[in-house]
């Protein structure tokens, strides 16, 4: 048997066992294509009834404060984050089916390359045997020119097939160093979702824990709890008076030439499709009419937080059912801190610690004085005004306060 015919059956070969055997592997393929479709819908599924217990809450906003409300509440809380825990282990493993995926695609590619390989070094090898016989032994061997000719010719044939074949190897290891990056990534999102859940977990044990604190401080009686939202009302209407006292005058000093100029993407949005709640600057019920010192966006309790821009972390702190609740605040290199406030897990970080622009920072929540819904209150501040105040009325920690800025222009 000749060398092209004996290097056309190994080829043969070597094509069924990627064209005949793939029956199975493509049944395989098609079943984890099929898998894939279900978990997106299944995630589709709980998403949306997250969304509907999330328009629940809203509505319970808008009613009075009962010990009964607050309670139903922290019921539709606790539901919410049992369907987040949900969507979380169907996305790692609706990630886990694609990255089955991946590697079959890999294993196709990395025959598809042995194959390319082989063909190419015959081609090499023929060329190489042609070229040693050169134009004057084709001449010497065959009758006429005409002959010689066409195996010259030949040689010029093969030269520009094993061009092509190099261009296809070429383009099959891009695919396959594409898909390897693919993997690495899905990994990287198997990982990232496995934290979420881990922290989803914790927030909800939070929420139960806070229900059975909550019936233990009323002895579920409806009078008791009203005084003591009557205490906590006042206590914060005080820390309110003082932080206005003590921002007017930071205000004397402030000089807004030394702030970087607006212009949007300075900072970026710290959660996913971002539905603003309430605006900076516009009046706030809450806090008697007083002109709100952030912006709110509305998402439900459990929501990745993300940090705005590149930073040091410049406090962690909780202020309990006061102000700010759990909250992080971030010192970024052009004269700006931003706050994350009311979250319902603030200790994926620490003081001292540098974050990136996009690097998960915390969850969001509804601790702190609030409407009683998930929220982010994202502030914006002046870095030389910033301080971290105590107020021993309340009892709750250090509270950020400095000259306000509206997020909107930044981001």
């Amino acid at each position: 048997m000749t060398k092209p015919i004996k290097f056309l059956s190994v080829a043969i070969l070597l094509m069924l066992a990627l064209v005949i055997a793939p029956d199975s592997r493509a049944a395989s393929v098609d079943l984890l294509k099929e898998a894939i479709q279900a978990k997106t819908k299944s995630l589709q599924e709980i998403n949306n009834q997250i969304l509907a217990v999330q328009r629940q809450l809203e509505l319970k906003q808008g009613e009075k404060s009962t010990l009964e409300k607050e309670l139903k509440k922290l019921q539709y809380t606790a539901s919410q984050l049992d369907l987040s825990i949900k969507a979380s282990q169907i996305s790692i493993e609706k990630l886990g089916l694609e990255l089955g995926s991946l590697r079959s695609d890999i294993d196709k590619t990395q025959s598809s390359i042995g194959i390319k390989r082989s063909s190419v070094l015959q081609l090499v090898r023929e060329m190489a045997e042609r070229a040693r016989s050169g134009l004057l032994l084709a001449l010497l061997q065959n009758k006429n020119l005409s002959q010689a000719v066409a195996k010259s010719q030949t040689i010029k044939s093969l030269n520009g097939q094993l061009a092509l074949e190099v261009v296809s190897l070429k383009e099959l290891n891009s695919k396959l160093d594409g898909q390897f990056k693919q993997t690495n990534s899905k990994k990287q999102e198997i990982e990232y979702e496995n934290k979420n859940l881990k922290n989803r977990r914790s927030i909800l044990e939070n929420v139960k824990t806070e229900q059975q604190t909550l019936l233990a401080q009323t002895k579920n009686q409806e009078k008791l709890y009203q005084q003591q939202l009557t205490d906590l009302e006042k206590k914060q209407a005080g820390i309110s008076d003082e932080i206005d006292v003590i921002e007017d005058e930071l205000r004397k000093n402030f000089d807004p030439t030394l702030l970087p100029v607006k212009r949007p993407g300075v900072l970026a949005w710290p959660v996913r499709s971002p539905i603003i709640t309430q605006k900076y600057g516009e009046v706030s019920y809450l806090y008697r009419g007083k002109a709100h010192n952030g912006m709110d966006l509305g998402m439900p309790i459990g929501t990745e937080i993300v940090a705005a821009d590149d930073g040091e972390i410049m406090a962690v702190g909780n202020n309990g059912r006061y102000q700010y609740g759990k909250y992080v605040l971030i010192k970024h290199p052009n004269s700006l801190v931003t706050l994350y406030a009311h979250l319902s897990n603030n200790l994926i970080v620490k003081a001292g610690q540098q974050v990136e622009r996009g690097q998960l920072i915390g969850y969001s929540g509804n601790t702190g004085y609030t409407v009683g819904r998930g929220h982010l209150h994202l502030g914006l501040y002046w870095e030389p005004s910033v301080r971290l105040e105590n107020f021993p009325a309340c009892n709750c920690g250090l509270v950020p306060i400095g000259i306000t800025l509206n997020p909107q222009d930044y981001l």
